[in-house]
């Protein structure tokens, strides 16, 4: 599987670089960012790695440009990978009428209803395809793997390392749709990408899997600004998620509540240090 290097910028005595590449999973060309730490780059050692899944509208820049991560990746001496929202350059029809289902918006999950599972399936690229070719192009240490992510990106960290007991040694999530079979941004995206059968729904939601999760117990690091207004609005419902963690003894969670921050990037790069600390002290373990 082969990258193309699309650009290198030196950050923090490390590189954050941006690759291009043909994704077999998705039938289009992908683009995601990789910082390498300076021991990756300087003394070719093998790091952990550490993806990062952003939200909704978001693309791969996001996250590189507003938020900080580049410092704390270097200080720990991880690589960290994030990739798009969602299939790029693709022709369907009504994929850019709504911020919150289509282009910028997969939702983590595999589509299984037309025209979108020709495309969408980004569950299967981000937790398969994406850990292949990372671990086959750059100095990774495969089995140690974490996972973040924001928002929807929140919600697709915690299924990916609900549905795959002990793939991912640490996760975390900034704001996320905890529990999206119960909101109004879930409920659309996944009757678009899954049919109206709500009983498919469940695999796909974390509070869901949360109270039925019985494999490697998983430690849930939640984190949510008490200013949010999705939280408001009862788009994120982590409560929810809180609750069904309560009765499960393979399910321990830390929660952390940020008193005034809302749910943009000033947020994240407040606490982002935070969680690659905590990723880091998992992965180094």
């Amino acid at each position: 599987m082969s990258l193309e290097l699309v650009s290198t910028t030196k950050c923090f005595e490390g590189e954050q670089r941006v690759y291009k590449h043909r994704s077999k999973e998705l039938d289009c060309d992908m683009t995601f960012g990789a910082y390498l730490p300076p021991v990756a780059v300087e003394d070719k050692t093998a790091c952990p790695v550490l993806y990062f899944l952003s939200g909704l509208t978001c693309t791969h820049e996001n996250f590189i440009q507003k938020s900080g991560f580049q410092q704390f990746a270097a200080k720990y001496g991880i690589i960290i990978v994030n990739p798009d929202t969602s299939p790029r350059g693709v022709e369907l029809p009504g994929q850019d009428d709504a911020y919150d289902f289509g282009s910028g918006a997969g939702f983590y999950v595999d589509a299984t209803e037309a025209p979108w599972s020709k495309h969408y399936k980004m569950y299967s690229y981000v937790t398969q395809e994406l850990v292949e070719l990372i671990n086959s192009n750059l100095p990774t240490l495969s089995s140690k793997k974490g996972i973040f992510g924001h928002s929807m990106g929140g919600h697709g960290a915690l299924i990916c390392a609900l549905k795959n007991p002990g793939l991912y040694q640490s996760v975390s999530a900034f704001a996320p749709i905890a529990n999206p079979t119960e909101c109004p941004w879930g409920k659309k995206a996944l009757a678009g990408y899954l049919g109206a059968d709500t009983a498919k729904w469940a695999s796909w939601d974390a509070t869901s899997l949360v109270s039925q999760y019985a494999g490697t117990p998983q430690e849930l690091f939640i984190d949510q600004g008490t200013a949010d207004n999705f939280l408001v609005a009862k788009q994120l419902l982590p409560e929810n998620l809180l609750n069904a963690a309560s009765s499960n003894d393979h399910i321990q969670t830390v929660y952390k509540q940020r008193e005034g921050y809302d749910h943009g990037y000033f947020y994240i790069a407040t606490f982002v240090g935070e969680h690659i600390a905590y990723h880091a002290k998992l992965l180094n373990a």
